[in-house]
């Protein structure tokens, strides 16, 4: 299996089947002939699953999220993948025809990826054409502790890498899984961040992640996951 797409869902009936048939434009583009779309979804209430299950692909397999929220079903996605190339997706952004190939070229020379996206409103009206630019995002450990760059639904990494910086199982206490994996690939691999919009990163009021909104946490929790994250890399510093 060359690549797995991992997709944690929860209630995303308005845009999930846009978001697939946009993966599955990306995956023919790119040649690629060995992949898996995995969605996990954490228990929707609404139509999520069929439509899901009513994309008529062989390559899309639908698993029984564990039900104890986003950080978990992610972490259980990436337990139940197979590739050797592992990309992160949200529900409810569309990738680019481009996305695939790009970031497959990347990941010869890297551990972990990061591309750029454009923002996008509900209905793809674009808010800003460089995710990068509007959060002055980059590699770094401090720079990325002190304000967290590594937005999910953008990145895609080696999975031998997940198991020799020994990134599973996520902590508990983590704030967020994009977060930590980053900081964890960035301390012991290699990591880019390709200033190439390959995702229209939709931003609506049904968003699970807050990655590119305003923080409303206060100060003093802010602080709290910043150090939780230290801890736990000092933990498992030898790997």
């Amino acid at each position: 299996m060359i690549l797995s797409v991992c997709i944690a869902s929860f209630n995303g009936q308005e845009y999930v089947g846009e978001q697939v048939e946009s993966i599955l434009a990306s995956l023919k583009h790119s040649g690629v002939e060995s992949w898996e779309i995995l969605v996990s979804d954490d228990g929707s209430s609404d139509d999520t699953v069929e439509i899901v299950n009513n994309l008529g692909s062989s390559g899309v397999r639908l698993l029984p999220g564990p039900g104890q929220g986003l950080i978990k079903n992610f972490e259980h996605l990436l337990n139940n993948s197979s590739g050797e190339y592992i990309f992160l997706s949200d529900q409810d952004d569309v990738w680019s025809k481009n996305k695939v190939a790009q970031c497959l070229a990347e990941l010869k020379d890297y551990d972990l990826l990061v591309s750029d996206a454009t923002v996008v409103d509900a209905d793809k009206h674009i808010i800003s054409d460089s995710f990068f630019s509007s959060k002055g995002s980059g590699p770094g450990i401090i720079k990325n502790l002190y304000k967290n760059n590594y937005i999910g639904c953008c990145m895609c990494f080696r999975r031998s890498k997940l198991y020799e910086f020994n990134c599973l199982p996520f902590p508990d206490d983590i704030p967020m899984h994009d977060w930590w994996l980053g900081l964890k690939f960035e301390l012991s691999g290699k990591v880019k961040f390709l200033h190439e919009p390959l995702v229209f990163y939709r931003r609506h009021g049904g968003n699970v992640s807050p990655s590119s909104d305003k923080s409303h946490y206060s100060l003093w929790q802010q602080i709290q996951w910043r150090w939780i994250l230290i801890k736990n890399l000092l933990k498992r510093r030898g790997s």
